[in-house]
């Protein structure tokens, strides 16, 4: 009987800790919270629909959560995305403006009103009186500078999340204050001016993030210090100068993002430092000078784009070392050969350097390649057999001086989905082994010397790019590219092709650009095809059709229909009844 009073009593207790000693929400919380719902004008999700005056918002309201001895909140989140344990991610919305008064709430750790999508306005400086801990506003539509003066007290901030916003004016120097900062992303926005020197005073930062803005200057020293990064991130922005040599500082470094900047210069040897990268993007600058040696020493290495830079010289043997990498983009440089073997390779794009290559490395076959792109670098002679049996899913050959018939075997290499051998020297005629490429979306073999007819392809039903133009195919359009669903890009101008564009084209209601000038196409255009709903671009010029050009409500300059002596209506002359 004793043992059941006992029970009786630490129950009570337990009750009486938990629902009367805990304090009702603060009403200057509160009052806050209210002003912050009255403020959004749609909420579509129903995420303040608990917020009702008459209940108690720390225990009531979704999204609150409090300090139960004063009553206090500490968090408001109402992030926009929420996640259901049977179908996964569930979108929600709220549409309003920020409420200046939350900064009132004086004991707020974590504000979380990210993916709403729909928060407007600018950020209230009055949150720079918080001593908020979190403070993500991402994916939102926030506009105005961030205030000058929001991180001066902010310095027990960890997180700063306002990536995917339309935030502008200068990132306040005073980012060098949180000292405490782990994360920091502002991805995304329209911020302007520099980065700030003082971001090297975050020596916590982890994940550094400002893409996609609109910064300009040198990428500053300062950055040495962040010896704790393992995400650098200032690619898509205005940046010039040289990369600052203290960048071999950053030794936790596992992802380096500075790609369409305008940075120039070249690569200091100190990259070599980074040990731990894993990544390195730098496509898209004015980066020149010779790769260097060192980056042979990043052993950790997956990914390396340095495309449309103006590198010369060789391309380091010291990346036979890296036996982790995987992805390898040095195109568009001036960049010599040989290349030197990798073992894991799938992904080679060397295109656009004057490597001279000659032959197809034969050390390639060797790898589990799915992109290969040597076009433009000095191919000559005829396809390696070996390509049959290879694991491309992109192949991309143009403008070499690649030669003789395509071979027979061409239609085994079935995983193809992008094949280009577009401005080579091939003669043979058009094979019907192509169309067993049932996989394929591009194809590309303009500016051959293919011959015969183009045949059926009714069988390759994820065609959206067939580009067979300036080649001397002779014979009709086949009805059967009516069936291609997919079918974004139709080129055949410059060929021999003759008899009636066929009316079935207009089936393919995919066609956006379609393309048949230069043939001696004869008959007249069939109506369906310029009615096409995402049509933009028609082109039978210097044909030998005839009759009225068909009503069409896309608009089409007359160079379009030109040459051709029999056709009227519009946008050309008016028929003669």
């Amino acid at each position: 009987m004793a043992n059941h009073r006992t029970t009786y009593l630490l129950v009570l207790l337990i009750f009486h800790s938990i629902f009367l000693e805990s304090r009702a929400c603060h009403p200057t919380d509160r009052e806050a919270l209210l002003d912050f719902k009255r403020r959004i004008t749609a909420d579509p999700s129903k995420l303040l629909e608990s917020w009702i005056p008459d209940k108690d918002c720390c225990t009531r309201w979704a999204g609150i959560a409090c300090d139960t001895s004063t009553g206090r909140v500490l968090n408001l989140t109402c992030p926009g995305r929420d996640w259901d344990s049977e179908t996964g991610p569930i979108d929600t919305s709220m549409s309003g403006t920020l409420s200046p008064f939350i900064g009132n709430i004086s004991s707020l750790q974590v504000l979380d009103l990210g993916n709403l999508k729909e928060l407007k306005g600018r950020i209230p400086f009055e949150l720079g009186k918080l001593a908020l801990l979190v403070f993500g506003l991402k994916w939102n539509h926030l506009t105005g500078p961030i205030p000058q003066n929001l991180f001066n007290r902010l310095t027990s901030l960890s997180e700063v999340s306002l990536e995917w916003n339309m935030l502008s004016g200068p990132i306040p120097a005073s980012i060098g204050k949180l000292v405490e900062l782990r994360y920091l992303n502002l991805n995304n926005n329209k911020l302007s001016g520099r980065v700030p020197e003082s971001i090297g005073r975050l020596q916590n930062l982890q994940t550094l993030d400002m893409s996609e803005n609109q910064l300009s200057g040198p990428i500053p020293n300062s950055i040495g210090n962040l010896s704790n990064l393992t995400k650098f991130n200032l690619g898509y922005n205005r940046l010039s100068g040289s990369i600052p040599p203290s960048i071999g500082n950053m030794k936790s470094l596992k992802s380096l993002g500075l790609s369409d900047n305008a940075l120039s210069g070249p690569i200091p040897n100190s990259i070599g430092k980074l040990q731990r990268v894993k990544s390195v993007y730098m496509k898209n600058n004015n980066l020149r000078g010779n790769i260097p040696t060192s980056i042979g020493d990043m052993t950790l290495l997956e990914e390396i784009h340095l495309s449309n830079n103006s590198f010369t010289g060789k391309i380091p043997a010291t990346l036979s070392r890296l036996d982790n990498l995987l992805d390898l983009d040095l195109s568009k440089n001036g960049l010599s050969g040989p290349i030197p073997p990798i073992r894991k390779l799938n992904y080679l794009d060397l295109s656009s350097n004057p490597l001279s290559l000659r032959a197809i490395p034969p050390w390639l076959q060797q790898l589990p390649l799915v992109t290969l792109n040597l076009s433009q670098t000095g191919l000559v002679g005829q396809l390696p057999e070996w390509l049959s049996s290879s694991t491309l899913s992109s192949l991309d050959l143009s403008a070499n001086s690649l030669t003789g018939e395509l071979p027979a075997w061409i239609g085994n290499i079935t995983r193809l989905s992008f094949f280009s051998l577009s401005r080579n020297q091939f003669n043979s005629s058009f094979l019907p082994q192509i169309r067993n490429l049932s996989k394929l979306f591009h194809l590309d073999l303009s500016h051959n010397n293919f011959s015969g007819g183009i045949g059926e392809f009714g069988t390759m039903a994820s065609l959206s790019h067939l580009i067979l133009s300036h080649n001397p195919l002779r014979g009709k359009i086949p009805e059967s590219l009516g069936k291609l669903g997919y079918l974004y890009a139709l080129e055949l101008q410059g060929n021999g092709l003759s008899g009636e564009i066929p009316k079935e084209l207009a089936e393919a209601n995919n066609l956006r650009i379609v393309k048949l000038s230069e043939n001696g196409l004869s008959g007249e255009i069939p109506e369906g095809i310029l009615n096409i709903e995402l049509l933009k671009e028609f082109d039978v010029s210097r044909n030998r059709l005839s009759g009225k050009i068909p009503h069409h409500k896309i608009k089409l300059p007359a160079s379009s229909f030109a040459g051709n002596p029999g056709l009227c209506g519009d946008p050309l002359a008016p028929c003669k009844n």
